[in-house]
């Protein structure tokens, strides 16, 4: 079973450690995305060598290919695919949900799933293929694949749902989380398995939702229906609002929030654990998370003390612009960069990014990744120092 020791607070922020069966860690965290087992680009060496703690992969995606058996046989997600700290595995949820008839914004599109009280019944974006995952099914490939934390099956509703459909979803969830809960504890191990709340921004709804999902004493709470389409103020009340309703000795997940500024707003309402596969999505695209202002050494360096008398922005940097192909100054990242893959200049990334060479994309992923590490470093040392708001106006 795991344990979580908050190890300092400042307002209601708060610095932990928690432990899985693969390793302790320490919160804030976040955690990058393997949708196939391996974050796209870097190898698991790199992403230690980054700061990466906790790597999540995609039951949706390796239940389709190579399927749960194929990765049990290795020995698990572990041996699979050569990460050796703890996993976390979704519960395809969150997948299912996007074959819906509806973006996340609400937007009408072709449906390829069908909702029932069983589970989803989906085609699969391969082949066409008719596929049924139910609570039951989720639980049982998490297991298969091994990962240290797994997730409940969930239904998720996208962000601008009437208070209706977002009550339909939230009340199947908690059926779904109690054949969850079932099919985990017949062969629980020493996985850990989070339950999610749901209800979004709708209050009374979240509420309900926080307090059925906290009966269930599971090791760990995560935040669902949130960063879906709703507007960020709203989206930061809920955050406070539903951290408020959770234990404080039990980890609590933000799921798919991954932007820089938007990790510090999540951590000081109350939030240890993140995922978002905006790192490795963005810089295909070939766009960074770029610092700019007089604090950008002291927070690569990871010097938080000096870090706070300095001012930074945080820009998005497409090297598709034409203003960088002759921009001969280097590309400044995380130490943990391997050397050959420092001392670029914007210039060359800029001529990689254009040719659609894979070494831009290496590059760029690395350093979005490694800029949420120092993120998430410098907010640990600001809670321990209780300046947490004032990293956040360092950032103007």
């Amino acid at each position: 079973m795991s344990t979580f020791t908050p190890l300092a607070t400042d307002g209601l922020a708060r610095a932990g450690s928690f432990t899985t069966a693969h390793g302790t860690v320490q919160t804030p965290m976040f955690m990058p995305v393997g949708t196939h087992g391996a974050v796209k680009g870097v190898s698991p060496a790199e992403l230690k060598a980054l700061g990466s703690q906790t790597v999540l992969a995609n039951t949706y995606h390796l239940a389709l290919r190579p399927g749960e058996d194929v990765v049990a046989k290795t020995g698990g997600l572990h041996s699979f695919t050569g990460w050796q700290g703890p996993m976390l595995t979704d519960s395809g949820g969150f997948q299912a949900f996007s074959l819906g008839d509806r973006t996340i914004t609400g937007r009408k599109k072709a449906a390829m799933r069908k909702v029932t009280e069983e589970g989803v019944t989906f085609r699969s974006h391969h082949d066409g293929t008719k596929h049924l995952i139910t609570p039951e099914r989720s639980i049982q490939i998490q297991q298969a694949l091994g990962a240290d934390i797994i997730m409940a099956f969930d239904q998720p509703v996208y962000g601008l749902s009437s208070p209706r459909d977002a009550e339909r979803a939230m009340e199947r969830t908690h059926r779904w989380l109690d054949r969850s809960i079932a099919q985990w504890e017949s062969a629980k191990g020493d996985q850990l398995l989070f339950g999610i709340v749901q209800g979004g921004t709708h209050t009374e709804l979240h509420k309900k939702s926080a307090a059925y999902v906290v009966s269930k004493d599971l090791p760990g709470n995560a935040l669902g229906g949130l960063s879906v389409g709703e507007n960020k103020e709203e989206m930061w009340e809920a955050t406070r609002s539903i951290c408020s309703l959770l234990p404080e000795d039990k980890p609590r997940y933000f799921m798919g929030l991954g932007d820089p500024i938007d990790l510090i707003e999540a951590v000081l309402r109350g939030c240890d654990m993140f995922d978002c596969v905006a790192p490795s999505r963005l810089a295909r695209h070939g766009v960074i998370w770029q610092l700019t202002g007089s604090g950008v050494d002291a927070f690569w360096a990871g010097d938080t003390e000096t870090f706070l008398t300095q001012t930074v922005k945080v820009e998005r940097w497409n090297f598709h612009a034409s203003r960088f192909r002759q921009d001969i100054a280097t590309l400044q990242s995380h130490p943990g960069l391997p050397v050959d893959l420092q001392g670029f200049t914007h210039a060359t990334i800029a001529h990689y990014t254009r040719e659609s060479e894979m070494l831009a994309y290496r590059i760029l992923t690395l350093h979005n990744i490694g800029m949420l590490h120092r993120m998430c470093d410098h907010l640990r040392n600001a809670i321990s120092l209780k300046r947490t708001e004032d990293f956040r106006t360092c950032f103007s």
